[in-house]
């Protein structure tokens, strides 16, 4: 009987903090990643590490392979040799800025790497796909906060457009192949284990070191901070609500965030859009010491505002993200502090 449920992208930030929730609640969990050096290779081999010491302290499964999606083969053998019965997709080459530097990289992971999950999910028959979306896939949009039934259809950078891809591709399967699928519009996710490259993690490194830290649009930018508790919770919660046919849903009117077929898209942001300046003061604050602040002009591929409706997740799960800036941009300093033996 298939049991195991795959987490791509298991060393990522998401991927990681998903599995060792898993594992605590004695899921058995199958890590996939390719461990690339987008950042630190390191940070990602330490969260691995963590993962297998949780697995042993809890007597809990957990296997790592380590490849790449776009090796259709090698994937194909992870769904066969494992008995996968459920998949979270959470692997891809993240960084609005960095897709204006080398777009087949997301071409590479985002694209190709997508279709072979979804081939893989046909030929196995899976019973629940929970995939990664984007906030950046509202692009240029200024109707404020983002709702799900909102046209998506203008990205401003590549890694958007992946994105939209993916929930393009997902709803394509679920329609021909009937796999239930579910895609989640992230809202800049922050917290312990943090991407490198993020804002709270440069700017938490850059203030300790007595370093500038650059602010961009002068400071002018709002977004929806989502704590990664939160994002994990919503994520566990979905592996028992997979994705269904919306009954009322009709084709000449259609809802853009579900279907006929078993596709569903929510946002998942913590409601709270707050001011970049605000988030720099509550990191500040924790730290004891002020920022040397660098402003500078707006980045291309980037947007003034991220602004989250998330009453479609709430009404499905029964589950609202809710955790403050200050009770998150703590643990994050906290965990800095002691990772990094500052």
């Amino acid at each position: 009987m298939k049991s195991n449920i795959l987490v791509t992208g298991a060393a990522g930030f998401i991927g990681f903090s998903l599995c060792r929730y898993l594992l605590e609640k004695g899921i058995k969990v199958v890590g996939f990643d390719n461990f690339n050096s987008y950042y630190d290779p390191i940070l990602k081999r330490s969260r691995i590490n963590l993962l297998e010491e949780i697995s042993k302290q809890k007597s809990a499964s957990f296997n790592m392979v380590e490849g790449n999606l776009q090796n259709a083969s090698q994937l194909n053998k992870v769904f066969s040799d494992f008995q996968i019965s459920k998949v979270y997709n959470l692997a891809a080459q993240a960084g609005v800025r960095f897709s204006l530097e080398n777009p087949q990289a997301y071409i590479d992971s985002n694209i190709v790497g997508f279709c072979n999950i979804l081939e893989a999910c046909k030929k196995y028959e899976i019973e629940n796909l929970i995939y990664a979306s984007s906030s950046s896939v509202y692009g240029g949009n200024t109707n404020y906060p983002f709702q799900e039934s909102q046209s998506v259809d203008h990205p401003i950078s590549l890694y958007a457009a992946t994105k939209r891809s993916n929930e393009l591709m997902a709803h394509t399967y679920s329609h021909l192949y009937q796999i239930p699928a579910t895609g989640l519009r992230f809202f800049t996710v922050y917290g312990p284990w943090g991407r490198p490259d993020m804002a709270l993690f440069t700017f938490t490194k850059s203030i300790l070191e007595k370093k500038p830290i650059h602010v961009f649009n002068n400071g002018q930018m709002i977004r929806d901070f989502t704590y990664i508790d939160d994002i994990v919770r919503s994520l566990y919660l979905l592996l028992f609500k997979p994705a269904l046919p919306d009954k009322l849903f009709s084709k000449k009117d259609p809802n853009t965030s579900s279907s006929w077929a078993s596709h569903r898209i929510f946002n998942i942001g913590n409601s709270k859009p707050t001011p970049l300046m605000e988030y720099i003061e509550a990191i500040e604050e924790e730290l004891g010491i002020k920022a040397i602040k660098e402003f500078l002009p707006m980045q291309p591929g980037d947007v003034k505002v991220t602004s989250s409706n998330n009453d479609l997740l709430e009404k499905w799960i029964d589950f609202k993200p809710n955790t403050s800036i200050k009770d998150g941009v703590s643990q994050f300093v906290k965990w800095f502090r002691n990772y990094y033996k500052v």
